[in-house]
């Protein structure tokens, strides 16, 4: 299956979920990236009241227990999968799996989590994960939904306790934090992509690692290793630089007073800043979701880019980030600020100004130089960039 095939199942199963009680839905996704068991355990009433007593913490009645109770709507354990499971993945031979079993068995467990509240900081979901991973003795994986149905997977890394070989030490907890089902975050579909069980058996492949327990947590914690993906990030980064210094076309004359690397390294840093605000709420998601801001453009070009460029980011960059509000308007054409960048341009290739400026209007003045028009910079057609962006 090709990681774009991948992806398109993992929005669908998240999208479908929307709609169904969470473990249902939970089960269904894990079912995408290839987890999947028989082995259940009986009884399970759903009350997270219920699921602390008949799984006890060593030291029962905490704070954190409190909190737990207080905001887990509902708990279930979903499955056990075994390397029973991982081989038959693969049509190895299988062994017989002994029943579902919470002790000491070579396993994980995936339990969902329904929440009461609409989100939660990092360290509230760290903090539950812990929770429900110290009342077991097998790594769980955590599937919780908010009461905006915003998902997030857990997985907490464990490691053997010196002085209680029959307990574990829980550490780092590593998160996919506040996905929205409806409309996924690629970096998101990236990661859950990663974790499926076809992509960590091919990591298992590579590395030389037995399809059985062992070889299945060495592949999640691979997938999962912050440093690992940083790497990854920026090879991945580097690779679009270098696409881009191939494929980027400017003005005659302007690329001799930069360096074309200059003009690409600034590009990709000023559109690296714009997506961190527009995470943080900053900047209108709309601009940068391709279906809805193509409208309000006239002959907007997929394949070229020119006119997103033009009418969307360079009146972002200049004059909406580096403009303070009340100054914000369009030219008007006269000599005096037809080319002035600070003022919104490019009103010929606008099909709905209005709805565009209403967009600009959710963003802030940001007073940090990196938004400055540099000489030039209203000439810069960087052609074939916009295209290249997946």
């Amino acid at each position: 299956m090709s990681p774009t095939n991948i992806r398109d199942l993992i929005a669908a199963a998240l999208a479908d979920g929307i709609g169904q009680d969470w473990p249902d839905a939970a089960t269904a996704l894990l079912d995408t990236l290839g987890y999947r068991s028989e082995l259940t355990p009986l009884g399970q009433s759903g009350a997270a009241g219920d699921f602390v007593q008949t799984y006890p913490a060593p030291h029962p009645d905490t704070q954190l227990e409190e909190a737990f109770l207080d905001h887990a709507e509902a708990v279930q354990i979903l499955f056990q999968f075994t390397g029973a499971e991982i081989q038959a993945e693969t049509q190895q031979a299988l062994f017989d799996a002994v029943g579902f079993d919470t002790g000491n068995a070579r396993s994980f467990l995936f339990a969902a989590v329904q929440l009461r509240c609409g989100g939660y900081a990092r360290s509230r979901y760290a903090a539950f994960t812990r929770e429900l991973n110290k009342r077991i003795q097998l790594p769980t994986v955590v599937l919780f939904r908010t009461a905006t149905k915003r998902v997030t997977l857990a997985f907490v890394h464990r490691r053997s306790n010196l002085r209680n070989p029959e307990r574990d030490v829980l550490g780092n907890v590593s998160l996919i934090r506040e996905i929205d089902p409806a409309h996924p975050h690629r970096a998101h579909l990236d990661i859950l992509a990663e974790l499926s069980l076809p992509t960590r058996l091919k990591w298992m492949d590579k590395h030389g690692k037995s399809h059985n327990f062992d070889g299945l947590l060495g592949a999640w914690l691979a997938a999962l290793d912050t440093e690992e993906l940083n790497k990854q990030f920026y090879r991945e980064l580097y690779g679009w630089f270098e696409r881009a210094l191939e494929i980027a076309a400017f003005p005659a004359g302007q690329a001799k007073a930069l360096r074309k690397e200059e003009h690409v390294v600034r590009l990709i840093t000023r559109l690296m800043f714009v997506w961190f605000i527009k995470e943080k709420g900053l900047v209108a998601e709309d601009l940068f979701i391709e279906h809805r801001v193509a409208p309000l453009l006239k002959d907007y070009d997929r394949d070229s880019g020119d006119s997103y460029y033009r009418a969307v980011l360079q009146n972002l960059f200049f004059a909406t980030l580096n403009t303070e509000i009340p100054q914000r308007r369009f030219s008007n054409r006269t000599i005096d600020d037809h080319r002035n960048p600070a003022l919104y341009r490019y009103f010929d290739e606008i099909s709905e100004p209005e709805r565009l400026l209403d967009l600009f209007r959710q963003t802030p003045f940001i007073n940090g130089g990196l938004f400055d028009c540099l000489a030039g910079c209203g000439k810069t057609r960087p052609a074939r960039i916009w295209a290249s962006r997946n």
